[in-house]
């Protein structure tokens, strides 16, 4: 049981990290066409794990 809590945190992590990766390889062009500032991305990564 324990283990599967670590392991599903460290999903959850990398997850994170994933979208953190990819949102951050954008333009601000591009950010801003989905309507996305730089200091948004940290929150919407934290949202798309939880969800």
């Amino acid at each position: 049981m324990f283990v599967a809590f670590i392991t599903s945190k460290i999903r959850a992590f990398l997850r994170y990290r994933q979208v953190i990766r990819e949102l951050m390889q954008l333009s601000d062009r591009e950010l801003d066409d989905l309507g996305i500032s730089r200091n948004d991305i940290d929150a919407i990564a934290r949202q798309s794990v939880a969800s």
